[in-house]
Parts: C-alpha cells; structure tokens; sequence
C-alpha cells in the first residue's frame, strides 16, 4: 500500500508545480492592448435613497442606494453608475464624520466596472479613492483606481471621475 500512497503523493506534488509554474492566461491587461490608461467622466446624481437604522440619526449599519448618470467631457451621456453603501462609523456629524463601505457598478458602452471601496466624509462631499475589483466586456479582468473629485453640489451633486486603468 506505501507505494500506491508514495505514487500518489509524487504525482500531486508533479501537478502543483506544473500549475505553479505555468503562465497564466489572460494576465497582462486587456485595457488597450495591455496599456495602462485613463478615463475622466462627470457624474449627476440621480437618485439616493437612505435606509436608516434609527431614523434620525446617521448609525452603524445605515444603508444608501445610490444612481447616476456619466457623461463625458462633452456632457455626452455614457452610462451610469449603481451603488450600495453600508454605514460603518455613525454619531453626531458635528462631532464623529460618518464612514461608508461602497461596492458601486460603472455601466459603460463597452462593459462594466466593479469598484469598492470606503467613503470617509459624506458630510462635506469630500474626495475619496476606491479600488477596480474587476469588469465585463472591456473591461474584462480590470485592475486600477477611480479617484472622485465633488465639483458642484447644487442644484445637483455632480461628481468628476478619474478612473485609471493598469
């Protein structure tokens, strides 16, 4: 029975460094022939809706939903974007500013974008970075940051994004 068990482990150990050395497919970027670049888009908010845990208060647990509308330099529509944040630090505002984790989805003509992600000062419409988790389409495999920028906040919230693609 030992050499069964030694034939056994011996070929398990083959196939793990055979996985472990092989390339991986689709690796390198598909962002423009594998070429790191850089999209600058205006975002109008359309809707948000909270769901409040105490009504009243900003607490722990807080839930938004959130849709706007992308447009391009040329104030084109493009997309849009759909999100959901969770409260994670709530309190007074005047004393504690309220934290969000946000997991929002970038429709675009060519796919979708998954970005996530904390957002620190919705108080005073702050900037903030959130990670690409991913995509579809054109966005298949991304990787890279969207940085956004609060540019007007009346008579609508309007957002500038500079999403980077590596």
């Amino acid at each position: 029975m030992r050499p069964v068990r030694a034939a056994c482990l011996g070929t398990a150990t083959a196939l793990v460094t055979l996985l472990a050395c092989a390339p991986v497919a689709g690796a390198a970027s598909p962002h423009a022939g594998g070429k790191a670049r850089t999209l600058t888009l205006l975002a109008e908010l359309q809707q948000l809706t909270r769901f409040p845990v105490t009504p009243g208060t900003v607490s722990q647990g807080d839930r938004v939903v959130v849709r706007s509308v992308l447009k391009d330099q040329d104030g084109n529509v493009v997309g849009e974007t759909n999100g959901t944040c969770t409260t994670t630090r709530g309190g007074d505002p005047a004393v504690v500013e309220e934290a969000e984790q946000c997991i929002t989805t970038y429709t675009l003509p060519d796919g979708q974008l998954t970005v996530q992600g904390m957002y620190d000062d919705y108080i005073s419409q702050g900037p903030f970075d959130n990670a690409i988790t991913g995509g579809t389409g054109a966005y298949d495999k991304a990787r890279g940051s969207v940085h956004s920028d609060t540019i007007a906040t009346t008579p609508t919230l309007v957002r500038r994004f500079t999403i980077h693609l590596v």
